[in-house]
């Protein structure tokens, strides 16, 4: 069996059928701008801002290795993608390129669980919003505050996939600024030509050396890092929605390693060289960009670092309740969740598994503050961990398989195309089981994202049979559809071709 990459993999779920060009009345799609932006600011939020800090006192000044390795495996994954994604761009994404290259067990465990873990993230960025709304308000509840911002952005994902980019775009703008601000004025800082500042190079090694910690906890912070990076295929599919997909995938995916180290590799390493690692401010007190916007001397930098991180957790929380739906909608689809989750609006967005998508979030948010110490929370929270790894995991095999089938000259026409295959696939696919084997055995809170991780993937398993039997049945139905229309097709095909010779009854022929 070859590998058709001229077609859409899906006719259900791909972009051309749910809103085509030719349809006049056809909603506005996503233009070049809010992908541009989306790809740049998608990936940045709490992460970086906040738990930098974090690997950085773990690691000492390698910690640009650690996060140079984690990046460098998410960008040749997400070339992987991009191969894919370019030469049919699909809404369900990795989802439906797993179902076609692996079956559809792949389809139905990662379609699953990628939603999964986004409604978990939902949930969580829903809370860390209300406890920032809270601290500036304190005479309101969280609770309320994290349910106003899940009804807020709830509002602007049903709308249109426009107002989804136009908000994501504004909030994106926000990050992004803050980033170049603070490596503009960095860089400055570190070579002595801003106030205050200092030529700091040296303290790379100075403080116990480069190194301070051994090679290990480089490699265990890699284990850390790669989820700072969990995000970047959000890009690929908005730009399945954009008025010219090929193109907006090939954006999104070969800009992804500058990003990377201009946003993450390069704000980690201006925090290492001006502040000496183990003089860095504990993380749950002063994040790392605060402390630095501090020493920076810039005006209530903790204020506007807060609104930063605010617009980051908004930014978050608008993107993945849009990566949650389409891929509801996706799964739905296909006949692995109900049907009505495929209902769509005239405007192309899957409103019902918009909603579906947040009523897990407010559920998770009133377990939250209803009941802290059931432990719901953090389950849910846990149990998502290696989601990403699995995700990556999957992009790699079914980009092999995809690519085993395809003819020569099919591989000649990719638009985009993977390097050293399949090499650099399985170096993928060993990394991520590398880094799976880490933490198990790092410690006590990673070694606990695995097993309840797994749990998640025991309970699929069990459902999976049941999905499979419907999955036959809804499969039936349509070849039946099908093949009745394709019998009626030939009789209008006739009808049309016998022209003013043989006119149908009741056509007013008798004029």
């Amino acid at each position: 069996m070859r590998a058709n990459y001229n077609k859409p993999i899906s006719p259900a779920t791909s972009v051309a059928q749910v809103i085509t060009d030719s349809d006049p009345n056809a909603p506005k799609k996503l233009r070049s701008r809010h992908i541009t932006m989306i790809t740049l600011g998608g990936i940045i939020g709490a992460s970086l801002f906040v738990g930098s800090g974090n690997v950085i006192r773990n690691v000492g000044p390698a910690a640009l290795v650690s996060y140079l390795i984690g990046g460098l495996l998410v960008f040749l994954a997400m070339r992987m993608l991009g191969e894919m994604a370019a030469a049919r761009p699909s809404t369900g994404s990795f989802m439906e390129y797993a179902r076609v290259g692996l079956g559809d067990w792949a389809a139905y465990f990662v379609g699953w669980l990628y939603w999964y873990f986004w409604v978990g993230v939902i949930a969580f960025e829903a809370v860390v919003s209300g406890a920032i709304l809270h601290g500036w308000m304190p005479g309101i509840p969280e609770w309320v505050f994290s349910i106003a911002m899940m009804l807020i952005f709830t509002g602007t994902n049903i709308i249109s996939v426009r107002s989804f980019g136009e908000v994501e775009f504004w909030l994106a703008s926000i990050k992004v600024v803050a980033i170049i601000v603070f490596l503009g004025v960095g860089v400055l800082f570190a070579l002595g030509f801003w106030p205050g500042g200092s030529f700091s190079l040296p303290n790379l090694w100075e403080h116990g050396g480069f190194a301070p910690k051994g090679v290990w906890p480089i490699i265990a912070g890699v284990a850390v890092v790669i989820f700072s990076y969990f995000g970047t295929e959000i890009a690929v599919m908005a730009a399945s929605e954009s008025e010219d997909p090929a193109k907006g995938v090939r954006q999104a995916t070969t800009t992804v390693i500058w990003r990377i180290l201009l946003f993450f590799v390069g704000a980690v390493a201006l925090i290492v060289i001006i502040v000496p690692w183990n003089e860095l401010p504990d993380p749950q007190v002063m994040g790392p960009f605060v402390y630095l916007f501090t020493l920076y001397g810039i005006p209530a930098a903790g204020l506007i670092m807060t609104a930063v991180t605010l617009t980051a957790v908004c930014s978050v929380l608008n993107s993945g309740l849009y990566s949650a739906a389409r891929m509801f909608a996706a799964l739905a689809d296909q006949g692995y969740a109900p049907g009505i989750i495929a209902k769509r609006s005239r405007n192309g967005v899957p409103i019902a598994a918009v909603l579906a998508s947040t009523l897990g979030g407010y559920a998770a948010v009133i377990v939250n503050f209803a009941a802290p110490e059931s432990g719901i929370f953090d389950f849910i929270m846990n149990s998502a961990g290696l989601v990403a790894l699995f995700v990556y995991a999957f992009i790699a095999l079914t980009q092999i398989r995809l690519r085993q089938r395809m003819t020569p000259d099919e591989v000649k026409g990719l638009k985009l195309k993977m390097w050293l295959h399949p090499w650099l696939g399985i170096l993928v696919i060993a990394a991520v089981a590398a880094i799976v084997v880490i933490m198990v055995v790092s410690g006590e809170g990673t070694r606990t994202q695995v097993w309840t991780s797994l749990v998640s993937v025991a309970v699929l398993a069990v459902f999976w049979p049941a999905v499979r039997k419907r999955l036959a049945k809804v499969r039936a139905q349509r070849a039946t559809v099908e093949l009745s229309a394709d019998e009626r097709a030939p009789k209008r095909l006739d009808a049309d071709a016998a022209g003013s010779d043989e006119v149908p009854a009741g056509t007013g022929s008798d004029r």
